[in-house]
């Protein structure tokens, strides 16, 4: 079975409001509240998550919750103010009230967060009971996948909630695993099937994205990593070239997300920070150069999602490395370069460019911080790109560099998968030790 650009682009690229792990919390707790007929009488709720959803849903601020984060807060969120059917949106019609009430019941300790062994998949369960009713609900593989709901023991594989009916939705990894046989000339040639719906589609990522950016440059949200670059350049110590540009946009729309900003985000292959990195870079550069096509900067943008994809059906939706900068960072890179009139051979150039660069940088969780993760995979992106059009270009003799862009994005894969498990196992133990110490909730 083969797939078409809309197909990638509908099942990869998707609004989201705050960070993609707590959301998919959210949404599965309000998934199992949205069964009880007595809403208000909430007497616990267990959460079992993954690993690296722990991870990224520990420390990072909750949107429109004046900085409240944990997974424990946004279950109970998700569960007293949640719209289900808004998807990885759900947390949109939480007000102070609804904050109120989660605050109280978590006081309480009406609500426990439990990880279960690593299996490499994505999976969240929670399950909720009032004094009369119990009822469940499980999200796997995406964030945004309901595959179970259970009310008083009695399954409803029937619900309108469940993903069944859907062709895409029901089947990722066929999706992946029709992605994984591509070559990167392969995805570029997708770009000829883009249309007029799947531009609108693509300019309001961008629109969503860049809100996000002006908001964190204005009000040097969360860590102000984009409003610092800003200020340095301001104050005559930096140039606001084309990579501080990427730098900046990139950055200052991360800052606003990982602060709580309550805006959404278009998200690329689940991750709404991979989304800011694979399309902002790219619309920070058009404002350096001269693209006669108009259509140009919306199939840089598609190609960027494509080939962070591309990566993230090798490396799993979470992994040990940071997505934004080996995934997103490549589909940028590849997009800038696109844009700049390269070929795939440049493209291919620009890849491994970034992949040896980044491929060290881990992923510690969702956090403010990240921003200055985004902000590197940013300006590397731009310089993988340049470097590439000007002959500049790592060799298949370096390191994990392959002789082709495939076999490169593949040993990411492999190293993502194989090669640092042990590494997410210390990481996931510091972060834990963290939470017992009481520096941050879970």
């Amino acid at each position: 079975m083969t797939y078409s650009i809309k197909d990638i682009l509908r099942f990869e690229v998707a609004p989201a409001l705050g960070c993609t792990e707590p959301s998919a919390v959210a949404l599965c707790a309000a998934a199992a509240a949205s069964l009880l007929k007595e809403k208000d009488g909430l007497q616990s709720l267990e959460i079992l998550v993954d690993p690296n959803i722990f991870k990224n849903g520990m420390a990072v601020a909750i949107p429109g919750c004046n900085g409240l984060c944990g997974i424990d807060m946004a279950a109970l969120l998700g569960a007293i103010g949640g719209d289900p059917y808004r998807k990885l949106e759900v947390l949109e019609p939480v007000s102070g009230e609804h904050i109120r009430k989660a605050e109280v019941l978590r006081n309480r300790r009406a609500v426990s967060v439990e990880v279960r062994p690593a299996t490499g998949k994505l999976y969240i369960r929670a399950r909720i009971r009032t004094s009369n009713e119990e009822a469940e609900a499980v999200i796997e593989n995406l964030h945004d996948r309901i595959t179970f709901l259970k009310l008083d023991g009695s399954l409803l594989p029937d619900h309108k909630l469940l993903c069944i009916g859907s062709e895409s939705s029901a089947n990722p990894e066929k999706i992946e695993e029709w992605l994984r046989t591509l070559t990167l000339e392969g995805l570029v040639s997708l770009l000829q099937e883009l249309d007029e719906e799947d531009e609108a589609f693509l300019m309001e990522g961008v629109r969503f994205n860049t809100r996000l950016a002006e908001h964190g440059l204005a009000f040097a949200s969360g860590m102000g990593v984009g409003a610092a670059f800003e200020r340095l350049v301001c104050e005559g110590l930096l140039k606001k070239d084309m990579v501080l540009a990427a730098r900046i946009l990139t950055s200052g729309a991360s800052d606003a997300r990982m602060g709580g900003v309550k805006l959404p985000a278009m998200s690329s292959a689940g991750s709404g920070n991979h989304g800011l990195t694979a399309i902002l870079p790219i619309w920070a550069v058009k404002s350096f150069i001269e693209v006669e096509d108009g259509d140009r900067v919306m199939k840089a943008i598609a190609l960027s999602h494509l080939v962070t994809a591309y990566i993230k059906a090798h490396t799993g939706r979470l992994s040990a490395l940071c997505g934004c900068s080996v995934a997103a960072g490549a589909g940028a890179t590849a997009g800038i370069t696109y844009l700049m009139g390269g070929s795939v051979r440049h493209m291919a150039s620009a890849i491994k460019n970034l992949v040896s660069d980044l491929a060290g940088v881990i992923c510690d969780g969702a956090k403010a911080a990240c921003s200055l993760k985004l902000a590197t995979a940013a300006g590397t992106a731009v310089q993988s790109a340049l470097f590439s059009l000007h002959g500049v270009g790592v060799q298949p003799t370096d390191g994990i560099i392959a002789l082709t862009p495939e076999g490169t994005m593949k040993n990411i894969g492999t190293i993502s998968t194989e090669g640092m498990i042990e590494m997410d196992r210390t990481v996931l133990k510091i972060m834990l030790e963290k939470q017992f110490d009481g520096y941050v909730h879970g």
